[in-house]
């Protein structure tokens, strides 16, 4: 028999409170592209962190080739030939790509040559990036091209990825599909996590099933449906989403005639971007990760309070300069793409997070009701069924997808008049993120505008009534979601939108101003 890759046997770990993996056994062999499949909390990233060094287990053993072996850090990993793609980027915001990705290479590579080769792997893999970029000029999506090109570079012999297509678009997964299927025939081993069914289906020959901390089944993800993953995964079939035909009405947010320099050296100016959005409807935005999303995203909730005052209407109030807090309170609550440091201080608990963005506890003299701030975050964590130990859990105990389902819940609980969300369901389970999708539609059907942002093509066709796409810093004209089709945003993804279809829509979108 061939010599396993990886061989887990019985590995558990245990926090406080709560038993993270109980006795897993897991077997990868060369070449094999094997998904770990289980719902949020399941246990997934933990397992892979204790493969990868950066979490010690409290019982079992690993063997990798054959050998047992410690691995007490994540160099010892890399040395070993185990390299990972986290969910949650592992990157110093002040240095460049390319010393970021040098830190984890050969020394006596110079900084010259490990940018040439990124440059190289970049153009290879069809991740584009500028290896002189600082980090903190990046959006999420590129953060995770670094990430994905900083682990080819290393040439592993087993590559771990925890959810590396969820903010790419389709031409780009199919490349990276490409590049696995490669890596896999030269004898590369590769542990896949996804919450997209439909891509475990299509990539990975085997696949380990997770639930509550536990294996709970094996299969050839080539022979089964998404409902029958969904049934070993969650124990049911997402609910289906209930689409209503909308009653658009009065326009809440407008725009109108918006360009804005990015304040960032390597960002995205934005050009005569022209966009309506009606009470009882949701607009998407598609496009390519750094295309100008994080620039509009920060113009319309006021972290960027530079735009001409009237190129911002929001409940017909001109909000160009205003801050966050006084368009919160014309109704626009926003959820954007950076959970932790943005969307939740990570050491405070569930309960102070709401205070980020809502007031319902505090009281007349400025005093914070904490009984009631508790009540709230309950209120919240069973509404979302949100999996944390309760109002008190800071933000960074949670895993990914249950923060998300908190901060979506928060700001879905403000009963907001306009709501702007971005990536919505990043890295969310296929049960979760159904949830979100079917509460932005009640909140539609409620009479809220909703603005999406998304690089999850399939999300927008899901929610939306219409959609545009943004490239280079320019907004296409809108598509109603009946009459669009994949390979028709694909092409306006790179710009190639006619501008006769382009002026006719800022003439619709100007007059609807």
């Amino acid at each position: 028999m061939t010599t396993p890759r990886l061989q887990l046997t019985g590995i558990t770990k245990r926090y406080p409170g709560v038993v993270a993996n109980r006795a897993i056994s897991l077997r990868v062999l060369p070449g094999e592209i094997h998904a770990v499949l289980g719902e949020n909390g399941a246990g997934k990233s933990t397992l892979m962190k204790i493969i990868y060094g950066s979490v010690k287990p409290d019982e079992g053993a690993v063997m990798f080739n054959g050998r047992p072996v410690h691995v007490r850090n994540p160099q010892e990993a890399r040395a070993l030939g185990i390299s990972m793609v986290f969910q949650h980027f592992s990157l110093f915001d002040t240095l460049t790509v390319a010393e970021n990705v040098w830190l984890g290479l050969d020394r006596s590579l110079s900084l010259a040559e490990v940018s040439a080769s990124i440059t190289a792997k970049a153009a290879e893999y069809g991740l584009d990036i500028d290896p002189a970029r600082p980090v903190h000029t990046l959006s999420v999506g590129e953060m995770q091209r670094v990430e994905i090109i900083r682990a080819l570079l290393t040439s592993p012999q087993l590559l771990i990825l925890d959810e590396p297509t969820s903010v790419l678009t389709p031409q780009a997964v199919d490349k990276l599909f490409n590049v696995l299927r490669k890596l896999a025939a030269e004898g590369c081993s590769i542990l896949y996590i996804s919450h997209k069914l439909h891509e475990i289906r299509a990539l990975c020959e085997a696949c380990t099933v997770l639930r509550g901390g536990q294996v709970t089944g094996d299969c050839d993800p080539r022979n089964e449906s998404n409902a029958s993953l969904s049934r070993l995964m969650i124990g049911a079939e997402p609910p289906a989403l209930h689409l209503r035909t909308p009653q658009a009405g009065e326009t809440v947010l407008a725009v109108a005639g918006l360009s804005l320099a990015s304040a960032e050296p390597f960002g995205t100016d934005l050009h005569d971007i022209a966009l309506q959005v009606r009470s009882g409807e949701v607009v998407g935005i598609a496009g390519v990760s750094g295309n100008g999303q994080r620039e509009l995203l920060q113009a319309l909730s006021g972290e960027d309070p530079r735009a001409p005052a009237q190129s911002i209407r929001v409940a017909g109030k001109a909000a160009g300069r205003l801050s966050p807090g006084q368009r919160r309170a014309l109704g626009l609550h926003f959820v954007p793409e950076e959970r932790l440091g943005r969307g939740a201080v990570p050491a405070m608990s569930l309960a102070h997070n709401l205070l980020l963005t809502r007031g319902d506890a505090v009281g007349p003299l400025g005093w914070i009701r904490l009984g009631a701030l508790r009540q709230q975050a309950a209120r919240i964590i069973e509404q979302y069924q949100v999996k944390a130990s309760g109002p008190n859990a800071a933000a960074k105990s949670l895993s990914g997808g249950n923060l998300q389902k908190f901060l979506v819940g928060r700001e879905i609980e403000a009963k907001p008049a306009l709501l702007i969300v971005s990536q919505p369901t990043w890295g969310v389970d296929v049960g979760a993120a159904a949830q979100i999708r079917g509460e932005i539609l009640a909140l539609r059907d409620a009479g809220c505008a909703v603005l999406v942002v998304s690089e999850e093509l399939e999300e927008l066709f899901e929610v939306c009534d219409r959609l545009h796409v943004i490239a280079k810093g320019r907004l296409s004209p809108s598509v109603a979601r009946a009459d669009a089709t994949t390979e028709q945003i694909g092409e306006w993804m790179s710009g190639l939108w006619s501008t006769t279809d382009r002026a006719q829509n800022l003439e619709v979108e100007h007059a609807a101003a």
